[in-house]
């Protein structure tokens, strides 16, 4: 939570002190060639927090989606009994944990252990669970129907990774700016902001239209290219405005609540109610087919990391974006990894059908997509190199022209009453 408190407050700061700066318009002359994503004129980035894939969509391989890995049975050693059977995973009956895990820059290395896969309950020992096991649990179409329909109906990456082994503030900026610039914590900025290039300088040079929408504080906020273009943030109230009058931007970036109660807190974050936070996911996506601007539209929708919780794909290789390494004393490791595995989504008129992608995928694949439509040079090694995800579409052929119905995304009213006691949000 402090870093959450941190963020709050380093933001206000920054909306009263910063600046409005005129947008340099100019079109590169990449934009002269039509791009193969040239079909896609609206791009929807949602991004939510700490999940892995295994404990949403471990399940899927038997609910609908055989094109995904099922989950196997094996789980991780006990760490109260080393000798014993392992904790393997689980139907959890819980929508709120007793505690938080840890996804910190050592631990989530830790959870990986060279790929072996076999930290995570050792790494999540906590008073409330000595033997770390709620990090093995997993949910299914009984517990998130609405995410299970989106899964069985668009497209879903069977390798898609955290761009980085660490927490939420390192793996976001991977999605802005490609790189972390040396970040393996929340850290945030000084007076100004970041003053790395990101993506949203690179469409303000271009001439390209962007926002970010946002239910409490834009994580955008941080660098100093959305400071110098506050006016350019907007409630998430706008978001919907805009998308039920058709006047959504060309790239635009939707943020949830971080900070709140475990029933009001939408970002999904542990201890907040993973009911709570569908929710808040299927009010966007209908928003958005909805809209007058379904017809020319793509949402990306993924986690910025795994939050602690396993997964039993190990994280391969990954380019380095940069020379900058971690700072001195954060142990062996550096950016050349990607992180944990984590659910994500492509949702488009222009969607495969029931479509799962088993090309390596990571955050840096949504700036790739991005710079490819609209002809922006990449920001990094890392996403020059990165996937554009293209493999989810088929542009000659819109299959969800006319918007599928998906299912509702309820609160059951015993898990909202059991998470009323559940404990404060710790982190990000």
């Amino acid at each position: 939570m402090r870093h959450v408190r941190r963020l709050l407050a380093w933001a206000t700061a920054a909306a009263v002190t910063g600046s409005v700066l005129a947008a340099s318009l100019g079109s590169p002359a990449a934009h002269a060639a039509a791009p193969p994503n040239a079909a896609i004129n609206h791009i929807v980035v949602l991004m939510q927090e700490n999940r892995s894939f295994d404990s949403y969509f471990g399940q899927l391989h038997f609910e609908g989606q055989t094109g995904v890995d099922p989950e196997p049975n094996t789980g991780n050693p006990d760490p109260t009994n080393p000798l014993s059977q392992p904790i393997k995973p689980f139907h959890k009956t819980n929508y709120c944990e007793t505690a938080d895990l840890n996804h910190s820059w050592q631990g989530t290395h830790l959870e990986w252990d060279n790929g072996k896969m076999d930290g995570f309950t050792a790494q999540n020992v906590d008073p409330t669970n000595p033997n770390g096991s709620r990090t093995m649990g997993w949910y299914d179409q009984t517990d998130l129907p609405f995410y299970y329909a989106l899964a069985n109906t668009f497209g879903i990456g069977n390798r898609y990774f955290a761009s980085v082994l660490g927490p939420t503030f390192p793996n976001r900026f991977y999605l802005y700016a490609g790189t972390s610039f040396g970040h393996i914590a929340n850290d945030i900025p000084g007076p100004g902001g970041f003053t790395q290039p990101t993506i949203l300088r690179e469409l303000t040079n271009a001439g390209i239209s962007w926002k970010v929408y946002y239910s409490e504080v834009p994580f955008a906020g941080l660098f100093a290219d959305f400071e110098q273009h506050a006016n350019q943030g907007a409630p998430i109230s706008q978001y919907y405005v805009d998308a039920q009058t058709g006047n959504l931007p060309q790239v635009a970036f939707v943020d949830p609540i971080f900070e709140g109660s475990a029933n009001t807190e939408n970002d999904e974050h542990p201890s907040s109610n993973i009911q709570v936070g569908e929710q808040f996911v299927s009010q966007v996506v209908n928003a958005l087919m909805a809209s007058p601007n379904w017809r020319d539209s793509a949402m990306f929708f993924t986690y910025d990391e795994h939050g602690g919780f396993y997964d039993h794909v190990a994280s391969p290789a990954a380019p380095a974006p940069d020379n900058i390494p971690p700072p001195a004393g954060s142990g062996p490791w550096t950016f050349n990894n990607y992180g944990i595995r984590v659910p994500a989504m492509v949702i488009s008129p222009y969607s495969r059908p029931h479509f799962v992608s088993q090309v390596v995928d990571d955050h840096t694949s949504i700036l790739r997509f991005i710079e490819l439509r609209f002809g922006l040079p990449a920001l990094t090694n890392r996403d020059a190199q990165a996937n554009p995800m293209l493999e989810f579409f088929n542009f000659t052929n819109p299959a969800f022209a006319t918007p599928p119905t998906l299912p509702s995304a309820p609160l059951n009213p015993t898990q909202v009453q059991q998470c009323n006691s559940a404990p404060p949000n710790a982190g990000i």
